[in-house]
């Protein structure tokens, strides 16, 4: 027999509606209008501005036949358009595919294919790669192509489309009554993994989960209103990590840039009053070892500050110290493709403040909790689905639950079950528990080396030479040894000017660790990257396999 509160209480229109990110920007053009919403060069386009041309998007696609579940795909940088296209490509029911711009024609072809886009936005410094990729699709169907224009970009230009984006945005009609999913679980998005082994799977993200984690974006940096968000953060990448629609939320203003590098982030603080921003490792470190030309009349400390997500290897206390005397607050976040980017964070005490600053480092370089609107991330045995000890060192798997966590991958049903075998998502990454409930990874499963019988953690190896002043980027596989079975091998990018041995480097790590954990090889030089500056340890695993070892 149902309980009380069970009898003649049923939901309806009135008391229940679908989340979904789209509403955040209803609401800021109806309260801020006139706030400024993009800049990109000489443009300054307010919210009330924004949302029009986003119903207008989503009007001249619904006029093109593009409608709900359809897939849209965008190939573009940083800029008002990738910014539109998050709101105005699901307006019209249809799924965004942001598509990584680092990426070949093969690649793009594959996902074009395999998503089934019916269009294809593209800037005009992808026309190249993407004409090639049209080329070598398999799909009969035919696939609307829109030229974007753009005066920043100053390189060469070739029409690929049948009409340019500003033409389709026109046909479109701005009071456009564009409607709400009729169901959160909707898809509003799909973003494919980076395809290291096999062709990359399709992450498809709900309407449900796109609100949560841009709402818990807010959460995690006590976010205020009207802030100033620099992207530096990849767009495609797990759409910014729901950046775009975070930054709808708050009413903020997004200040585009087509290229990253120190110099224009720098100009954008000075000239914007930026106050947040998200990037790999490689952009802080980038920032840090700046020219100190660059770094003059920043002033950051005087205000309030920036504020900085990092995610991927955990920020070694040179980072720490190094941005804390740019006036930069860093946070640490950990995620994956699958769970919207950053679905936990290593949230600072204030006790941290007086510690020094390799105790800092160490305590921040965990990946912490989970965001405040993930129901859980735990450690647990992956045979036996029960957590670990919460003792700092027994090792398992991190896995998350929660809204947090995508709907599946597309067409791969056996993926998408093995990734939720036992109601959890599996990540892959070897961790621990601490006993104050912070997660720390050990190392993804693959990157584990196995030398004579003893595990070794390449994260471990890792951390200690981020800890050499001389150390940019610095990554560690096995290399086969004969006596050994593998050993471990170092890959290191200096900072500019640095000057260091191979043999300085082991005795550095053999000063921090077990001697059979430190590296019997170095290979210095620039390390491979994706576009979003993870290190490709891929690629670094089939030059260990010709490497050298030094008899040190």
């Amino acid at each position: 027999m149902p309980n009380i509160y069970e009898q003649d209480l049923p939901r309806n229109p009135a008391n229940h509606v679908p989340m979904s990110p789209l509403s955040f920007i209803e609401r800021t053009a109806l309260v801020y209008p006139d706030r400024l919403a993009i800049v990109h060069g000489a443009l300054r386009q307010s919210w009330g501005q924004t949302y029009t041309r986003c119903r207008r998007l989503a009007s001249a696609l619904r006029q093109q036949g593009i409608g709900v579940g359809d897939t849209v795909a965008v190939m573009l940088p940083n800029t008002p358009p990738m910014v539109e296209a998050h709101f105005g490509i699901p307006m019209a029911g249809a799924v965004l595919n942001a598509l990584n711009t680092r990426l070949d024609a093969e690649a793009l072809a594959f996902m074009l294919d395999h998503g089934e886009a019916k269009a294809v936005i593209v800037d005009p410094e992808f026309s190249g790669v993407m004409a090639q990729a049209l080329a070598l699709r398999t799909r009969a169907e035919p696939i609307l192509v829109v030229d974007v224009e753009d005066v920043l970009y100053t390189g060469k230009t070739e029409r690929i489309g049948t009409l340019t984006y500003e033409q389709l945005v026109a046909q479109g009609q701005p009071d456009y009554a564009w409607e709400m999913p009729s169901d959160e679980w909707d898809a509003i998005a799909l973003n494919y993994t980076s395809g290291t082994t096999g062709n990359p799977k399709g992450v498809v993200y709900h309407h449900r989960g796109a609100a949560t984690n841009a709402v818990s974006n807010i959460l995690e940096w006590d976010m205020p209103k009207h802030p100033v968000y620099l992207w530096t953060l990849p767009m495609f990448h797990c759409n910014g990590w729901c950046f775009p629609w975070t930054v709808a939320a708050r009413a903020g203003v997004n200040v585009c840039l087509r290229r990253v590098d120190p110099k224009s982030i720098f100009e954008a603080f000075r000239q914007h009053g930026v106050t947040h921003y998200c990037s790999a490792p490689i952009v802080h470190a980038a920032l840090v070892n700046a020219p100190a030309e660059l770094k003059e009349g920043l002033n950051l400390r005087q205000g309030q500050g920036v504020k900085a997500m990092v995610a991927g290897a955990a920020p070694p206390a040179a980072m720490i110290e190094g941005m804390e005397q740019l006036g930069i607050d860093l946070t640490h976040v950990y995620g994956l493709t699958e769970i919207y980017g950053p679905a936990s964070v290593c949230v600072k005490h204030e006790s941290w403040n007086e510690l020094p600053v390799g105790e800092r480092a160490r305590l921040n370089a965990r990946q912490g909790v989970a965001y405040h609107l993930q129901r859980g991330i735990s450690v647990m045995d992956p045979l036996t689905m029960q957590p670990v000890p919460a003792d700092g060192e027994t090792m398992g798997e991190i896995m998350f639950r929660g809204n947090i966590t995508m709907k599946g991958y597309l067409k791969n049903p056996k993926a998408t079950q093995e990734a939720f075998a036992g109601g959890w998502f599996h990540t892959g990454d070897l961790a621990v528990m601490y006993p104050d409930g912070y997660v720390k990874i050990k190392d993804r499963s693959k990157d584990i080396i196995i030398s004579g019988g003893e595990n070794i953690s390449s994260i471990e190896v890792e951390d200690v030479l981020y800890r050499h002043p001389a150390v940019m980027a610095a990554a560690v596989v096995a290399k086969p040894d004969e006596k050994w079975g593998e050993t471990p091998c170092a890959f290191i990018e200096l900072k500019p000017g640095a000057q260091v041995t191979a043999e300085e480097i082991i005795q550095h790590c053999r000063a921090h660790l077990a001697h059979f954990k430190a590296p019997r090889a170095v290979v210095f030089g620039e390390l491979p990257k994706t576009s979003t500056g993870k290190i490709q340890k891929f690629e670094l695993r089939k030059v260990a396999g010709s490497v050298a070892a030094i008899n040190v």
